[in-house]
């Protein structure tokens, strides 16, 4: 397993939200669902993502980065922090998204359905001159840290760089209502996430971890890594491993990395600990001895200490999150 591909297997999006938003000039929303990854898929006009600090009343900070969308294009917003999608950044907000997909006037007032357009399709009217598909990871369990802390706040792809082959499936899937129809945009949505950042990584400045791939040493000994946690490795079965020292590999590794050898194997092993407790019923001892840690002790107290929580605490958290309201 190279590392984006450890990095890239952890989308895995339990009931996303994801709907078909369509607008006619002048429009905008301004998103503060404080969601870890939102997606958004520009399939007619365009659009502008802005970074936006301000209070939701049209005033607020509009200074920081910013996208420009047109057909075909796509963005990805990293949360917690809110921004604005709208045909212009002058443009005031009509609407807020809050936590919970709860959507509601700038006043605060809820919309209460005046905005809903039919199965999972929001805004003025279906022909809209602006056409966006939207997926929203609700919660950050459902994207690996690791992978949220490689992302600038916004990132984008044109149609020049990447042609989405999951538009026309997306476009039909989103607007079914069928039974199981929340699993399969579930799926879609995690390819989608997939896919886009795997083009982004390969045409943008990618995180050092990702450039380290290409090194003949520290390539090999991420491999290693990632292939095999579990086993007991020190820096000197790596450096044997690599053919080269160990004062050279530990020098190599922290210089293309920027940490050592010995403290990224911690943060993936406790990246894939965290992953196993959301995502199976597995005992903490087992968990344990599967990401390389000789008792369920050792890697509570190792996990506590760079998570903040008990791992009964973080496995607790992630299952009241994703408890379907019935």
């Amino acid at each position: 397993m190279d590392a984006l591909t450890g990095l890239l297997e952890g989308p895995r999006a339990r009931g996303a939200f994801m709907i078909r938003a369509c607008f006619d000039p002048p429009w905008c929303v301004r998103v503060a669902d404080r969601a870890p990854l939102t997606i958004m898929l520009m399939v007619r006009g365009d659009a502008w993502i802005v970074a936006d600090t301000g209070d939701g009343d049209g005033d607020g900070d509009r200074d920081g980065d910013r996208i420009r969308l047109r057909a075909g294009d796509l963005a990805i917003a990293r949360g917690p922090d809110p921004y604005l999608c709208a045909d212009d950044p002058a443009t005031a907000p009509q609407a807020v998204i809050l936590p919970g997909a709860e959507c509601a006037y700038p006043d605060g007032r809820p919309l209460n359905g005046s905005m809903d357009l039919g199965v999972r399709s929001w805004g003025d009217r279906l022909d809209g001159s602006a056409v966006m598909l939207i997926g929203t990871y609700l919660w950050r369990g459902e994207i690996g840290g690791r992978l949220l802390d490689a992302l600038p706040p916004l990132l984008s792809l044109t149609s020049e760089e990447w042609e989405c082959p999951l538009t026309p499936i997306l476009m039909a899937e989103v607007v079914r209502d069928e039974p199981g129809q929340e699993v399969v945009l579930d799926r879609l949505l995690d390819l989608l996430v997939i896919a886009a950042l795997r083009a982004w990584f390969a045409t943008r400045e990618a995180p050092a971890w990702y450039r380290a791939m290409a090194d003949p040493v520290v390539g090999r000994v991420l491999r290693l890594l990632h292939d095999d946690p579990a086993h007991p490795w020190t820096v000197a079965a790596l450096a044997a491993k690599a053919g080269v020292s160990r004062a050279a590999l530990a020098r190599r590794f922290h210089d293309l990395v920027g940490e050592p050898p010995m403290a990224y194997l911690t943060a993936w092993r406790l990246a894939l600990a965290a992953d196993r407790l959301r995502d199976t019923d597995d005992t903490l001892e087992a968990i344990a001895r599967r990401v390389g840690y000789g008792s369920a002790f050792s890697l509570s107290s190792a996990f506590k200490r760079v998570h903040g929580v008990s791992p009964q605490e973080h496995r607790g958290r992630g299952r009241d999150r994703h408890r379907s309201p019935t």
